[in-house]
């Protein structure tokens, strides 16, 4: 059960920087969100919206697990991007509503599995149609740490732009034991 728990703190912490680095990039203008800036996806709202795409190609991957349909039911009903620099949303208002929507959506599936459901493989075709049979668990890894990867070149751009950030660590949310 202890990856299924570290999953948990994953999503947990996924939800928290989400939160915050919409709140970071709020106080930035329409300008400042949309400077190419030289990052992989260019701007901060390009990046952003990558994040977006990767995490909604990986739940619809998951979606396939028999574990996974009900509460990815939202995911596999929704579009395949079209490539991993598509603008889903050009707006931050509309990017951050559709990204609440997809953390707590996270942290349902994430409750939801077991740890016999993480043991499995899962199936799945890349955007180049290539076929792959990979580790459930080492996947659901990915998918936080793709997350982790893009938050950090965004900080990044947010802190060219003057806007701190704060606080990124792990740490912060977790609990202590018992002594």
């Amino acid at each position: 059960m202890l990856a299924v728990n570290q999953f948990q703190l994953f999503s947990e912490y996924n939800l928290l920087m989400n939160q915050r680095i919409y709140g970071a990039a709020s106080r930035l203008s329409d300008n400042e969100l949309n400077r190419d800036s030289g990052a992989f996806f260019r701007s901060i709202i390009g990046t952003l919206n990558h994040i977006m795409v990767g995490d909604i190609i990986w739940l619809k991957r998951f979606s396939s697990h028999p574990s996974c349909e009900h509460t990815l039911s939202y995911i596999s009903q929704l579009n395949n991007p079209k490539a991993l620099d598509s603008l889903l949303y050009r707006e931050l208002a509309q990017l951050e509503i559709e990204r609440v929507k997809l953390d707590n959506i996270i942290i349902r599936w994430i409750n939801g599995l077991s740890a016999q459901d993480i043991k499995d493989s899962i199936t799945y075709y890349n955007m180049a149609g290539d076929k792959f049979n990979k580790p459930f668990a080492s996947l659901i890894s990915h998918l936080f740490l793709h997350q982790v990867h893009h938050r950090g070149q965004v900080t990044t751009l947010l802190a060219q732009l003057d806007v701190n950030f704060g606080d990124t660590d792990l740490i912060e949310i977790i609990h202590d034991e018992d002594i």
